[in-house]
């Protein structure tokens, strides 16, 4: 086991760079099932949750290669419609190879998906089965397992009772080769949704309304597969940018899309930290005060909850009392505890809503990452803090950011790798 050493009271300075979106790359990969021909997607990012997706892929019988930031999938042959519980028990997303495999294969077998604290057991997958069968696929249920059966899928409506990401690209995948017109509503509108739609719709889908909330698909026979490049993490945009803002550092963040993160920059402007950007670029600047401000989060496009960890942070060192509202996962605010550990005046009225009171000041401890966006709070929260952090279970860190210490480092960041 790996833990970060992180020493506080940091001054940053400098640029660090944006990889590809994580939430993208998890959903292109499972679309690579869709066609028999080969799939070059680049601006490619190296963290654990796309390892563990194409371990997967491998498993089922693709065929990928590495260049870089360039990767090449071909899957002319699935060998088996199974998705094994060593692979699909170690990330949520797993279940979005379900959909794609269904409509090439007909059957598919896979346990329930696994994850963080966050990710597994209790976030239920209710939406995707009951979206499978509105295409006409019949739903099989057992301890360990599911299966989902569909000779012929065939279009249909559906209605998503809450807003879902995951479930939206889901459905858009399995639909894609359905017979007849599907219409979706309620979809979710995140940029990643409407890349994963562009994608499909150059190789031969039919959609129409991605990034809104009705979807139509008109099935078709068959789709080739051609490039792919893999858009900027706005979340990881969006952490540097409040990394910046509690270390009231100057910060430039590059090769970044700041118009994907409009939410959380009009929140800033609320607390007092300024900022310029560009088209691909955003420069955070030195705040002399922030001032303590309220949010809540909601699907795209309001302020998205992966960014809701590192802006309690950011709250401890704000003036004033700020109340958030953690209205999509009711665990989310738990990690709160650490940071009261490290001397932050936080009080849960209940699962999804905090008081962070302050300023205050922060202090070292050693703390184990419970989550992925907790995670990386807790290093945004040591970077300020009095005193030496350890970090714990950084494999969760891991999945969604990219040798995070290196780049951290660059910038000013005293942290470093080191084995528990």
């Amino acid at each position: 086991m790996e833990k970060f050493v992180i020493n506080g009271k940091n001054s940053l300075s400098g640029e660090i760079e944006v990889r590809g979106a994580k939430n993208a790359v998890l959903k292109i990969l499972p679309a690579a099932l869709l066609s028999k021909e080969t799939i070059t997607i680049k601006n490619f990012p190296h963290i654990e949750d796309i390892n563990r997706a194409t371990d997967l892929l491998k498993d089922l019988g693709a065929k990928i290669e590495l260049d870089g930031r360039t990767c090449t999938v071909t899957i002319s042959k699935i060998k088996k419609s199974s998705l094994e519980p060593e692979f699909a028990n170690k990330f949520r997303a797993s279940i979005m190879f379900v959909g794609p495999l269904l409509a090439r294969t007909g059957e598919v077998k896979f346990p329930h998906p696994g994850g963080c604290v966050i990710g597994a057991g209790k976030r239920p997958i209710d939406l995707f089965l009951e979206g499978f069968e509105a295409l006409g696929a019949d739903v099989e249920e057992n301890d360990d397992y599911y299966v989902v059966k569909a000779k012929k899928l065939t279009g249909g409506d559906y209605f998503f009772t809450t807003s879902s990401v995951t479930g939206t690209e889901s459905m858009l995948m399995t639909a894609i080769l359905a017979e007849g017109v599907t219409t979706l509503k309620n979809c979710a509108m995140e940029p990643e949704i409407v890349e994963l739609a562009n994608y499909l719709n150059e190789n031969g889908a039919k959609i129409q309304g991605a990034g809104t909330p009705t979807i139509t698909i008109r099935g078709v026979k068959k789709i080739s597969a051609g490039e792919y490049t893999i858009i900027p993490d706005r979340i990881e945009t969006g952490t540097f940018a409040i990394l910046g803002a509690a270390t009231k550092s100057e910060l430039t963040i590059t090769k970044c899309n700041p118009d994907n993160i409009e939410s959380l920059l009009t929140v800033l402007k609320k607390t007092g930290v300024a900022f310029d950007r560009g088209l691909d670029w955003l420069k955070i600047k030195p705040a002399k005060k922030i001032t303590a401000y309220d949010i809540k989060t909601h699907e795209y496009p309001g302020f998205p909850t992966d960014l809701q960890s590192p802006y309690t942070v950011l709250m401890t060192q704000a003036e004033g009392r700020a109340i958030i509202h953690e209205v999509i996962y009711d665990r989310r605010l738990l990690f709160t505890d650490m940071l009261v550990q490290m001397g932050a005046d936080i009080i849960m009225c209940d699962p999804h809503r905090a008081v962070v009171n302050g300023p205050t000041e922060l202090y070292g401890r050693k703390l184990t990452s419970p989550d992925l966006r907790a995670g990386i709070a807790i290093v945004i929260a040591a970077a300020i803090a009095d005193g030496q952090t350890e970090v714990g279970n950084i494999y969760q860190i891991d999945r969604g950011y990219e040798k995070i210490e290196e780049r951290l480092q660059s910038v000013g960041v005293q942290i470093k790798r080191e084995n528990e």
